[in-house]
């Protein structure tokens, strides 16, 4: 995104608010000089009794809860709308109705503050969430992003510039944990459940297959095909067969998944020579993931970062850092700037 010039581009102290309504996470965060000073976030229950997210119900949700989330997250810093400087949102992708919310409401803050607008790429944040806290890697560096909708081995050359190399052609593995849980009757969100289960089964039990899918991409289909033909054939001979074994069952799906993941960040590795390797996204919250990180990281001499539980979600700090470097290169947002619900990075 090109800078606008009407705005200074040498100014590298401000206040930063930021805004997150990408999906059904209502955020605001404060960031000053890079510090993240307040990071509110706003759940909506409303989906679970639909099994998935419903894009009316979630942008409504998002009318309701913005005023009182930014409030909130300006009263913890100890700020007031008039301390701000600048106001990042997430720009795309997302749900188009939510990434409206979001976007109108910043800038008309913008407009009526007379402040710079930025506008964020929402995987892009997700990656420098590892920048939020020390210790943090240094550039280049190789992140796996892994959610509900993308899952991409990205390559960090500097804040504001970034190569995905590798990606999912098809289901990304948010996908397919939560449509496995579902397949256990499991109620939504199931990926966590999936990972609570996990943790007291043996994941060697049942042996999943892992696609061959060349280079540094993914594929989680036929994973998620073959869950289901394995819980059918099952189920035939053993009608409670599910409710007898879901720990060992949740354990053998979060390996396979964790497995595809790690085997394809160390080939990316390999291959670029880089040894500061990050994760992000909502899927790194994974506790399976998150060790078996750290233990593939010490196998292969790498330096490990993983970011705090409260920035691996959807979350407005993640949009604040990533503002914040957005502000000091100038690379401002005009008012006429429309959201996105998929975007190119």
């Amino acid at each position: 995104m090109c800078p606008d010039l009407s705005y200074p581009v040498l100014i590298l102290s401000t206040t930063i608010l930021a805004i997150e309504s990408s999906c059904d996470e209502t955020s605001a965060a404060i960031c000053t000089d890079g510090k993240i000073l307040s990071n509110i976030i706003a759940s909506q229950k409303i989906h679970e009794q639909y099994g998935g997210v419903v894009p009316e119900l979630a942008s409504r949700a998002h009318i309701q809860h913005i005023v009182p989330v930014v409030d909130q997250a300006l009263s913890n810093a100890g700020l007031t709308l008039s301390s701000v400087g600048a106001i990042a949102f997430t720009h795309s992708p997302g749900l188009i109705g939510s990434l409206l919310v979001g976007s109108q409401f910043a800038k008309s803050i913008a407009l009526a503050l007379d402040i710079p607008l930025i506008a964020v790429h929402h995987m892009q944040a997700h990656v420098l969430a590892n920048l939020i806290d020390d210790p943090k890697p240094e550039f280049p560096f190789l992140c796996l992003t892994v959610s509900g909708g993308h899952t991409q081995i990205v390559l960090c050359e500097s804040p504001m510039k970034m190569q995905v190399i590798g990606e999912t052609i098809d289901d990304a593995a948010g996908e397919a944990f939560d449509k496995s849980a579902k397949l256990l009757g499991l109620p939504y969100p199931g990926g966590p459940l999936v990972d609570k289960y996990a943790r007291l089964g043996n994941p060697e039990k049942y042996p999943f297959p892992e696609p061959r899918v060349p280079g540094l991409d993914f594929s989680f289909s036929g994973l998620k095909t073959s869950i289901l033909y394995f819980l059918q054939e099952h189920a035939k001979n053993q009608p409670q067969f599910i409710e007898h074994n879901l720990p060992d069952i949740c354990a053998s799906i979060q390996h396979r998944i964790v497995s595809i993941l790690l085997n394809k960040l160390i080939k990316a590795s390999i291959r670029t020579g880089i040894r500061d390797v990050c994760i992000a996204g909502g899927v790194s919250a994974n506790s399976g993931l998150r060790q078996a990180m750290l233990e593939t990281g010490k196998n292969h001499h790498w330096n490990t970062f993983i970011p705090a539980f409260e920035y691996c979600t959807d979350n407005a700090a993640m949009v604040a850092i990533s503002g914040y470097y957005k502000f000091q290169a100038g690379a401002f947002a005009p008012l006429s700037i429309s959201a996105s619900a998929r975007a190119e990075w």
